[in-house]
């Protein structure tokens, strides 16, 4: 079977659309339905079902369209490892990371590493960390960096990086003067909290908790998807909020927003290296994971 037939089949199924599958893999539309022809007449089936102007996978074409991501996987882990040996790395790499990690850590992590070997391609998926978790499961991305840890059977979890969470407020806020707030304090003002699905969100939980202080008792005014719309929320005095020292760094700096102390309370929240277990990491994947582990020293602060 041929494997370019393959990587063609996989394109349009992906894409859901002969012309765009051309257009993705620079071809003719004739030349990929002669492809998508040849591998039906070669299996004895129909792969492509047409719904409108969408295409869809067949219950047979699903059957090959899962062997077929396997064996191109395979095809570019050969080419992977042949460039590793020559000192020459290249192929494609997908990852996957939560807000922060994605946002704010690992852009600088990928840049160098392409400085090393410049033929690679990374794709960078930014989502919630169980989503992040669910695709690393599926085989969707091959490896991400999460806040947040949970049982997961399916999944390995390594702490790689720490991080430190902080109490924002706005400039003109009434605790902008003050040195430290009491833990007490902190359930008396409006709070911006980031959504159930984020890492940030469970990582805070803990470091309460075991503090002596119930998530449940901070007077929650508003739960935001993103860090960026809480930022925005601060400086617009809806509230005030605990958030990465990553992501407020620079506001903190401008003067836009102010670091408040908790008195005895230091929140510092583990990120951790997720892969799948039972799972062989691609050489690129392997040589990026060592590049981290090296630049960044296991369980470093960033």
């Amino acid at each position: 079977m041929d494997l370019h037939k393959l990587a063609v089949y996989s394109k349009v199924i992906e894409l859901k659309s002969f012309t765009r599958a051309a257009e993705a893999m620079l071809l003719s539309q004739p030349t990929i339905s002669e492809h998508i022809r040849a591998l039906e007449q070669e299996v004895g089936q129909r792969l492509i079902n047409r719904l409108g102007r969408e295409i869809r996978a067949s219950e047979a074409g699903k059957i090959l369209y899962g062997y077929a991501r396997k064996m191109l996987r395979l095809q570019q882990e050969a080419l992977e490892a042949l460039g590793h040996y020559s000192g020459n790395l290249t192929g494609r790499m997908a990852i996957g990371a939560g807000t922060i990690p994605g946002a704010y850590i690992l852009p600088k992590k990928i840049g160098a590493f392409k400085k090393s070997y410049p033929d690679i391609t990374i794709t960078l998926r930014i989502a919630s960390s169980r989503t992040i978790a669910n695709e690393i499961v599926s085989g969707e991305l091959e490896m991400g960096i999460l806040g947040a840890q949970w049982r997961e059977n399916g999944l390995i979890w390594q702490e790689i990086f720490s991080d430190e969470l902080i109490l924002a407020v706005a400039a003109d806020h009434p605790w902008a003067k003050q040195p430290q707030i009491t833990l007490q304090q902190l359930t008396e003002e409006p709070f911006l909290m980031r959504d159930h699905s984020s890492g940030t969100r469970r990582a805070l939980g803990r470091i309460l908790e075991q503090h002596g202080l119930n998530p449940a008792h901070l007077n929650v005014v508003a739960e935001m998807g993103t860090t960026e719309a809480i930022r925005q929320s601060i400086k617009a005095s809806i509230g005030i909020s605990i958030l990465s020292s990553q992501a407020v760094k620079d506001d903190i700096a401008h003067g836009s927003l102010v670091q408040i102390a908790i008195e005895g309370v230091k929140m510092i929240r583990p990120f951790y290296m997720v892969t799948r277990k039972n799972q062989t990491l691609s050489p690129l994947c392997t040589a990026f994971i060592e590049t981290l582990t090296v630049a960044g020293g296991q369980n470093a602060e960033i």
